[in-house]
């Protein structure tokens, strides 16, 4: 059986095994304590929650050099949420030494992941914001690295974030949030200045990564067509590849994009002729075959329903997408919230936002943001810091903790995405 994070802390805390100095679940400070393979900027952090403290728990310090041996001592602190691992660091010299070690970072990774944090963004100028950890469901300020401001294209897969900025589209950064660690990109080949880009990366499991960015731009004089071009980045060789352009005619590339199981699925919209259950579709592109042939229009799967906007994510290697649902007589205004998997090319609907959460954002646009990752999906709207989680698992709807900021003024936006807290991966 395997104790909640929670209950580990718990069962440390009445073992004697952590000593005053831990802050337990219902305290509000991250200790100012980073070890060796984390940047010195770390110890910014500091946590904001709604959680009142039950009680004043106590427990004498013991010597736990006398209880537990390193290889158990590492184990049972690599199953304690991020959070908790920082504050672990700081017990004690040993605690601290087997926290910094690279078993520990080895032992890290072989557990169960952590649950994906949600980093919102609360400025519209600056990239300041707090993160969302759904495991002890709390808020904690940081700094991201790399990033300068909040609308900048972002991507994140196995706890690395990649990033690259809105203007030129040639600043591309892939970094750990956690870890502060951060590795700046070559500029990416094809249009300089695109209409639109879509932006995605994929880690696999011997932590190279590839990213991918979807380049659109419409043809001189002619509004239906458009030239898309994907570009792909491989960390293994640290070189692009543009394995595909192509001419769509009646659609045009947009800034929704993901990788699931090496294929590249994304977003195109109709630029004019089709109906309002016609606006949206999906477009497909094999990363592992790369191959050039054929039209990529002949991928097009059509969306389930009339959509407002379309949010793509990975979870678990199966495409999810959560779309605003259309009226039936104006297709540009928001009734709903729906999420989808994609089987094969046909689409099953697996939850639909109840309609009290729906109210409980207040106003509602049409367009929102939404991403997610494992078994967690985070939805919110850009005018109010309100975060909602859906499980995926448990079909659970519910509200996140308070996020400790409010609203200053009518035209202030929020937006976000979430993220895997690691440790032990580094670009």
């Amino acid at each position: 059986m395997r104790l909640l994070p929670s209950q580990l802390e718990a069962l440390l805390l009445s073992s004697g095994f952590l000593s005053l100095s831990i802050i337990m679940e219902g305290e509000t400070s991250w200790v100012n304590h980073c070890p060796d393979y984390v940047a010195p900027d770390m110890v910014e952090f500091d946590s904001f929650s709604d959680l009142n403290d039950e009680d004043n728990r106590e427990s004498s310090s013991v010597h736990v050099d006398l209880i537990l041996p390193d290889d158990l001592l590492e184990r049972i602190l690599a199953y304690l949420p991020i959070a908790s691992i920082f504050r672990a660091s700081s017990v004690c010299k040993r605690w601290y030494e087997i926290v910094s070690s690279t078993r520990f970072l080895w032992n890290f990774s072989q557990v169960l992941s952590q649950k994906p944090w949600y980093f919102m963004f609360t400025s519209s100028e600056e990239p300041v914001g707090y993160a969302y950890d759904p495991s002890l469901r709390k808020w904690y300020s940081i700094e991201l690295p790399c990033i300068q401001t909040s609308n900048w294209f972002i991507a994140s897969s196995c706890g690395l974030v990649c990033v690259m900025d809105n203007d030129s589209r040639s600043e591309l950064y892939v970094c750990n949030p956690i870890t502060k660690c951060c590795k700046s990109l070559q500029e990416p080949p094809g249009l300089k200045f695109s209409d639109y880009s879509a932006l995605a990366i994929c880690v696999n499991k011997k932590t190279c990564y590839s990213v991918a960015i979807v380049k659109s731009k419409q043809v001189p004089g002619n509004f239906f067509q458009w030239d898309l071009s994907i570009h792909i980045y491989d960390s293994g060789t640290m070189m692009w590849t543009t394995p595909l352009t192509e001419v769509l005619t009646g659609w045009r590339g947009g800034d929704e994009s993901v990788i699931c199981d090496g294929v590249l699925y994304f977003l195109i919209y109709s630029t004019g002729g089709g109906g309002p259950d016609n606006r949206h579709g999906l477009i497909t592109y094999n990363l592992s075959s790369r191959s050039s042939h054929g039209l990529l229009i002949r991928t097009f799967i059509p969306v389930p329903c009339s959509l407002t906007c379309g949010r793509l994510m990975n979870l678990k290697e199966k495409l999810v997408m959560v779309g605003g649902i259309g009226k039936p007589d104006r297709p540009d205004i928001i009734k709903g919230i729906g999420i989808w998997i994609l089987n094969g090319k046909e689409w099953q609907e697996i939850a639909r936002m109840p309609h009290k959460y729906f109210q409980g954002f207040g106003e509602f646009d049409d367009v929102f943001a939404s991403s997610g990752t494992d078994d967690l999906i985070y939805i919110q709207s850009y005018g109010a810091p309100a975060l909602l989680v859906f499980d995926v698992n448990q079909k659970q709807w519910r509200w996140s903790q308070k996020c400790p900021v409010t609203k200053r003024f009518p035209l202030q936006l929020f937006t976000g995405f979430c993220f895997e807290p690691r440790l032990e991966i580094s670009p």
